[in-house]
């Protein structure tokens, strides 16, 4: 069945996660990675842990409380920078060809992205990577209180865009996010960008790329 509707994960794929960091990794030192990337990490963490035992919070919240065990982990001194370094989040990087990829894939299709973002959170990404004027629809999971890979998550799409899951390509850096969406009926794009290799064998993706340009190629 042809795609009516290609729906993006929003951090790591569309915006950089890593990018807040980078641009006050001088002031933070040689630990500026290793913060980054234990942020990245409690922040996906947490918002599994809160799924499971039913005490949603909002990703922002998570956020802020992920950054706050990695500063203590990797670089307590960077502790000064913690207002900044949430500022910064706010405003990631796109990766640079979002913006070309999402102007070609617009033509016959609907475009949306399904984060666990919050909506303000959400909001401030997509003003700063210029690409709301792309978009149909930006859906957060906070409209229902539960994370991916919930089902009820990847049902938001269905209800706001009118399309059936076999309808629907959906696009992730995330293997787990993919590995949720290929299980709920999606066909799904991994966008690998860092190499990983593989995991989830039975919840296979439809296609690996290591961008977004493969898309609308």
């Amino acid at each position: 069945m042809a795609i009516r509707a290609y729906v993006f994960d929003a951090y790591g794929t569309l915006f950089d996660v890593h990018a807040a960091v980078r641009r006050h990794a001088a002031a933070i030192g040689p630990e500026s990675q290793r913060l980054s990337d234990i942020w990245r990490t409690k922040q996906l963490e947490y918002t599994w842990v809160r799924s499971l035992m039913g005490r949603y919070r909002d990703f922002w919240s998570l956020t802020e409380e992920a950054l706050d065990h990695a500063i203590a982990a990797a670089a307590p001194g960077a502790a000064p920078l913690r207002a900044q370094l949430l500022d910064a989040y706010r405003e990631l990087d796109a990766y640079p060809e979002v913006r070309g990829v999402l102007t070609r894939l617009k033509d016959g299709a609907s475009l949306a992205i399904l984060s666990n973002g919050s909506p303000d959170m959400l909001d401030a990404a997509v003003a700063s990577a210029g690409i709301g004027d792309l978009l149909d629809a930006v859906i957060s999971v906070d409209d229902i209180g539960v994370f991916k890979t919930a089902p009820a998550v990847y049902d938001l799409v269905g209800e706001r865009l009118g399309v059936g899951p076999e309808e629907v390509s959906f696009q992730s850096s995330n293997r787990w996010d993919i590995a949720g969406a290929v299980a709920y009926g999606f066909r799904a794009a991994w966008i690998n960008r860092s190499g990983q290799p593989d995991e989830y064998p039975d919840l296979a993706p439809a296609l690996v790329l290591p961008s977004l340009e493969g898309l609308a190629g």
